[in-house]
């Protein structure tokens, strides 16, 4: 199901079964349809499919953006309407606003890695066999590129230039090329030279990575393998595979790269959505400083 038909959904259930005023109504689908844009954008999702720590993504990006406690508030209540009417009419098989809370008191922004953390869970895959030389590029590869983790999953053997060091990435119909770092591009062709050709079901098969049957890595299928990579480097961060996009962005931005230039290889089609990173950038400079200078 797609977003377009769950907001028809969720606007008549207000209409016609909650018998909602005009600006709860206008108020109520403007925070859906937000809600929708930001799981397309960033998750490349949909509201039927998203799950609970995406769901928590878009409230700390809306906290990041500076939006008021009241409007943070509202934004979740209308999730946990909408979410509620999808469970009891059984569109969805659980509910994954259950978890959202609003908190009075702190404005989150995006959590990233910092980049000692980055290179201890990237050092967690032993390449001593097919498992781990997979892990490893996949690794490299998400924190190389920013990529979304259905980018990743969805990226064909075809898509990959080890001469030139880049991967194609090809989303909604929108193509760009982003550059690899050299640890990334070796870890990718011991992998593609050394384990793929054992992994494949069939020698025909296009996806760059695929799981221990031979067939396409699920999105689900990675979201284990990262979770269990966190435990295994004893990170306390709750580390997901957009925490390593968001990582990817904030360490660019932090060693002087241009924030368009950001944006383009992230695949952001609005600048605001890459503004967050400015953000965050400047609150850690001032937690630097309140910590580190004499008088502060």
């Amino acid at each position: 199901m797609q977003n377009n038909e769950v907001y028809e959904i969720f606007e008549r259930y207000l209409r016609e079964d909650k018998k909602a005023s005009a600006n709860t109504l206008s108020s109520y689908m403007r925070d859906i349809r937000q809600l929708g844009e930001y799981l397309e954008e960033n998750f490349d999702t949909t509201i039927i499919n998203a799950a609970d720590e995406e769901l928590g993504a878009y409230i700390d990006y809306l906290r990041s953006i500076g939006k008021s406690v009241a409007t943070v508030s509202r934004s979740i209540a209308s999730i946990k309407c909408l979410y509620t009417h999808l469970c009891i009419k059984r569109y969805v098989e659980f509910n994954p606003a259950l978890k959202l809370v609003p908190d009075k008191n702190v404005q989150k922004l995006p959590q990233i890695l910092t980049s000692n953390e980055v290179e201890l869970l990237l050092n967690q895959p032993n390449c001593i066999d097919a498992k781990g030389y997979r892990d490893k590029a996949m690794l490299e590869l998400l924190y190389a590129t920013g990529i979304r983790v259905t980018e990743l999953i969805d990226l064909n053997i075809s898509d990959v230039n080890l001469t030139s060091g880049a991967i194609r990435c090809v989303n909604r119909g929108k193509e760009r090329i982003i550059p690899m770092y050299q640890a990334a591009v070796k870890a990718l062709n011991d992998y593609i030279t050394l384990v793929r050709p054992q992994m494949i079901a069939s020698p025909d098969e296009p996806s760059l990575f695929v799981n221990v049957s031979g067939d396409r890595m699920s999105r689900q299928g990675f979201w284990k393998i990262i979770k269990y990579y966190q435990k295994k480097a004893k990170i306390e961060k709750d580390i997901t595979p957009h925490t390593l996009r968001h990582s990817f962005a904030a360490h660019l931005l932090e060693n002087g790269a241009d924030i368009h230039s950001i944006q383009e290889m992230l695949g952001h089609s609005d600048i605001s959505s890459t503004q967050v990173y400015s953000h965050l950038i400047k609150k850690q400079l001032k937690d630097v400083y309140a910590k580190a200078h004499p008088r502060a």
